[in-house]
Formats: C-alpha cells, sequence, structure tokens
C-alpha cells in the first residue's frame, strides 16, 4: 500500500468542550468511531479514528475539550488532550462557529487556554469554525473568520458543517497536503486503536446520554466487569456497570420500573451487535461510587490520564 508519494501522519483535534470534534472525527473517516451527545465533554479519552486511502493515512486524536475547570478527572483530560497535542503532525483547532457569531464575546475566554500555544506552533494549523449549519445568516460568519485570522495568522480556516458533512472534504483535502510522507502506520481496514471492550464502554455511555439527556448526572461512568466470548456459539457475554456519584443518581439512572436502564441496555445492545457482528448478551449493573471524579487510581482504571 506504500509509493514514493505515500503520505501519514497525526491530526490532533483540539477546542473548547461541545465544539463538534467528536462529529468531524466521525464524518472526516467516514465511520462512527467516538459517541456524539450535545453534552459538553462527552469525550473523556483520547480517541482515535483512522482513514486509510490510496495515497494516504490520516490518523485523527480526538482529545478531550479544553477547558479551565477543576477537579482530578479535569485535570485527567487535560493532560491527554495536551499530550495529544504534543504528539501530532498537524493541529486542527474546532470551534463552534455558530455560538461565536452570536456571542462573539464567549471567543476569547474560551480559547484562552489555546491561543498562545496554537500561534507559536512551527507544524501546520487548521482552524474549523463548525456548526455553520446553524448560521440562519451566512454573512454573520466574515467578521468571525476574520477574527480567527488575526489570532492565528498563518493557520488553514475552513468553515464547515461536521454534522452534514459540508466542507468536510476540503478540510480532509488540505489535511493530506502537509502530512509528512511515510508509510501507513495501521493495516487498511482498521478504524481505531481502541479496544473493543472500550468502545463497547462508549456505546453504552453514548446511550445514556441519548436516553437521559439532560437529566444524566456528569459523574456517570461506565466500566466493563467481564467479557466472555463463546466461539463456538459466536457468541459474547458482557458484563457492564454504570457508576454514579450518589444514590438519587442511581435511582435516576435506573428509572421507574427500570425503564431506563432497560431502554439503554437495548440501544446499546443493537450497537455492540454491529460492532462485533456476533450475537451480545448485555447485563447492565448501576453501582455508587461517591466522590469518584476525584479518585485517581479509579480514574486511571477507567482509562483517563496518561497514555
Amino acid at each position: 500500500m506504500t509509493h514514493l508519494s505515500f503520505k501519514c501522519g497525526w491530526v490532533a483535534l483540539m477546542g473548547p468542550p461541545n465544539a463538534g470534534k467528536s462529529t468531524l472525527l466521525n464524518a472526516g473517516i467516514g465511520q462512527k468511531v467516538a459517541i456524539v451527545s450535545p453534552r459538553p465533554q462527552t469525550t473523556r479519552n483520547r480517541i482515535t479514528g483512522i482513514l486509510s486511502e490510496k495515497d494516504a493515512q490520516v490518523i485523527f486524536m480526538d482529545t478531550p475539550g479544553i477547558h479551565q475547570l477543576r477537579g482530578k478527572m479535569n485535570r485527567m483530560m487535560l493532560q491527554t488532550a495536551w499530550q495529544a497535542m504534543e504528539g501530532a503532525d498537524v493541529l486542527g483547532v474546532i470551534l463552534d462557529a455558530d455560538l461565536y457569531a452570536r456571542k462573539p464575546e464567549y471567543l476569547e475566554k474560551d480559547i484562552a487556554p489555546l491561543t498562545a500555544p496554537v500561534a507559536a506552533e512551527t507544524r501546520p494549523v487548521f482552524v474549523i469554525a463548525n456548526k455553520v449549519d446553524l448560521l440562519g445568516d451566512k454573512s454573520r460568519l466574515l467578521p468571525l473568520l476574520e477574527r480567527l485570522s488575526g489570532i492565528w495568522p498563518g493557520a488553514g480556516i475552513f468553515p464547515v458543517s461536521a454534522l452534514k458533512g459540508e466542507g468536510v472534504s476540503g478540510f480532509m483535502a488540505a489535511v493530506k497536503k502537509v502530512l509528512p510522507e511515510g508509510e501507513a502506520q495501521f493495516p487498511e481496514g482498521m478504524l481505531s486503536t481502541l479496544p473493543m471492550r472500550f468502545m463497547a464502554a462508549e456505546i453504552i455511555r453514548e446511550k445514556l446520554f441519548m436516553t437521559l439527556r439532560q437529566e444524566l448526572p456528569y459523574s456517570t461512568a461506565v466500566d466493563i466487569e467481564a467479557w466472555e466470548e463463546d466461539a463456538e456459539r459466536g457468541h459474547v457475554t458482557i458484563h457492564a456497570v454504570i457508576y454514579v456519584g450518589k444514590s438519587t443518581h442511581k435511582a435516576m439512572v435506573i428509572g421507574h420500573a427500570g425503564r431506563n436502564i432497560k431502554q439503554v441496555g437495548q440501544a446499546a445492545r443493537k450497537d455492540i451487535i454491529e460492532l462485533l457482528d456476533r450475537k451480545v448478551h448485555l447485563e447492565l449493573w448501576v453501582k455508587v461510587k461517591e466522590n469518584w471524579i476525584e479518585d485517581a487510581s479509579f480514574l486511571h482504571s477507567l482509562g483517563l490520564g496518561a497514555q
């Protein structure tokens, strides 16, 4: 799959929470790898997605949102994001164009942690003004694009709608042009470096977001306690625990007469079957673990922090 002009490189997708980094990653590789939700800080770990084409392999790193929140879990999430930036060949800064077109005063504060580090970069930088499909009046976009050009002169700026796929191909073509020449680092059919157990846990977490929406407590995590494969029957049994911080949160996740947890389980099982291409028996439990977001060893067991 290699020849003299083949290119391969790592692209770090960074930006404030809820800018659409995971949606852009999925759109860029044409497959769902990262979970998506309307809630900020959906991505807690570094998610890697791989696009393999005849002339290039683009390896994307979707990172937790860059923010200024306190707490041990938030510090670990930031560590993950900055670590991805260090290992990248190309930087992509994703911003919510609709938000900053409507409320330009938010921009400076939201990008403050990124402004100086990105401005000092010698590596190729792209600024992706995402969610342009939400802009009723497209003329409001121009002042934002001019402002971004002033903050990061020399960066390539792309208005896109990752959700609708608008402008994504132009961004991808620009990324491929600046990748270093080199052989592919992963097999052609490989879409992600993530273990199946991790992806199954992420699917369950996504279904929690989708089922409970704004009611879902921030302090909710999913851990796969057991994964039993029966090769003869082509069957996988998965035991997953949903951790919450308070007993009231447990009742919320389970729902009246178990309605919520049943809905989560059914939706997650369907996606996991598609992921694994085999029969799946999924068992879900909800456990209370108070203040787990400040428990370093537990956070590391979930895969957060340095990799």
